[in-house]
């Protein structure tokens, strides 16, 4: 009994002292976060320091050039009851006073970091021109060596921590800067896309509109070995949709895939449209493809219920598992395929305009 109480105790003064740093550190603003970036994390393996030495630095300098638009490019680091985040943030140039502007989130794949997606999307030149915030959280290399977010790991409940994590780090943005909590959307390459499906089944009110770029939906692995197989196109006995809040239902879904993705298997995306679609009873349209210029053509195939729009499938004939339309030189991007940044975009501005129109 008294090492029940004391375990309580512990843990209440754990939450208590995880309270009180958070407020710390909002209060202090980006000169604490900043001065807390500085410090060198206590303890690191061998094999971690090498994997992060050239991604995440204890001082974080200027970002890569090409990560970088007109308007304001900062690092942040949130902490919640699951742990610290680090993030980066992009925002437009000319914010008046008063205004608000729309919030998305973009989780990056394995063998990424923050910057590697800013550089490689081109998302924050699309913000400067369109006017949005955009938010960057990073997985940890001591969670992941590799930077993958666990979205499979269901079981273990490393994916819920992970998923809370990155809503500590969206509720602190929002807290700080002059976002628009009716207008949050979310968008994923690979790994990012999986977690981005978990958060958008936990949270369905919060976000408006989600993106999975070469990922997989919720509910289809459970953990590493079944996540392996779904990448491989395999089915996994026992997957399933991922449960949502009763009486919500999912934002509406982008899904973007390359027809030559050698690293999950192109009828994932597939899969995904169509399962999204079913939980509202859609149904999907007539196929319709797209091509501009020499860019790569992609089948585009819209599913609606009642007339409203609730998933879209975009197939990108000839790309491979990379970011398209993405910058060139850039690891997991493809220059040649449709601007997959714009078509973002305006996926979820239409989303935005929409949810205005009928006061969700």
């Amino acid at each position: 009994m008294a090492r029940r109480r004391r375990s309580a105790f512990l843990s209440r003064s754990l939450q208590r002292a995880l309270t009180a740093m958070t407020r710390t550190a909002i209060r202090a603003g980006s000169k604490a976060i900043t001065q807390a970036l500085k410090a060198k994390p206590a303890r690191k393996t061998a094999a971690a320091k090498r994997s992060t030495a050239k991604r995440v630095s204890a001082k974080p300098a200027s970002p890569k050039p090409s990560a970088a638009a007109a308007g304001d490019w900062s690092a942040g680091l949130a902490i919640g009851i699951v742990g610290a985040m680090r993030y980066w943030l992009f925002k437009p140039p000319g914010l008046q006073r008063g205004e608000r502007l729309p919030l998305v989130v973009m989780l990056h794949g394995c063998w990424q970091g923050a910057e590697d997606l800013a550089a490689s999307s081109k998302m924050n030149r699309t913000a400067a021109r369109e006017r949005f915030f955009v938010l960057y959280p990073e997985q940890d290399r001591i969670s992941n060596v590799h930077g993958c977010w666990h979205w499979y790991d269901t079981r273990s409940g490393r994916a819920q921590a992970e998923a809370g994590a990155i809503d500590a780090v969206i509720d602190q943005v929002c807290l700080l800067q002059a976002v628009d909590p009716e207008r949050i959307a979310l968008a994923g390459l690979s790994a990012g896309a999986g977690m981005a499906a978990l958060l958008a089944v936990r949270r369905p009110q919060r976000f408006r509109a989600i993106a999975m770029h070469s990922g997989i939906g919720a509910g289809v692995a459970h953990s590493s070995a079944t996540a392996l197989r779904a990448m491989r196109g395999h089915r996994v006995a026992g997957a399933a949709l991922a449960p949502i809040a009763a009486g919500s239902s999912p934002p509406a879904l982008l899904v973007i895939h390359g027809s030559a993705d050698p690293i999950v298997a192109p009828g994932n995306g597939a899969e995904a449209a169509h399962q999204w679609a079913a939980r509202a009873g859609a149904k999907p349209g007539t196929p319709r493809t797209v091509q501009r210029g020499m860019r790569y053509a992609a089948t585009i195939t819209d599913y609606r219920a009642r007339g409203r729009l609730v998933a879209t499938l975009c197939e990108v004939s000839g790309l491979g598992h990379a970011w398209s339309g993405g910058a060139a030189g850039q690891a997991y991007s493809d220059p040649k395929g449709p601007d997959a940044s714009r078509m973002i975009w305006a996926f979820m501005a239409r989303q935005f305009a929409r949810g205005a129109d009928v006061g969700h």
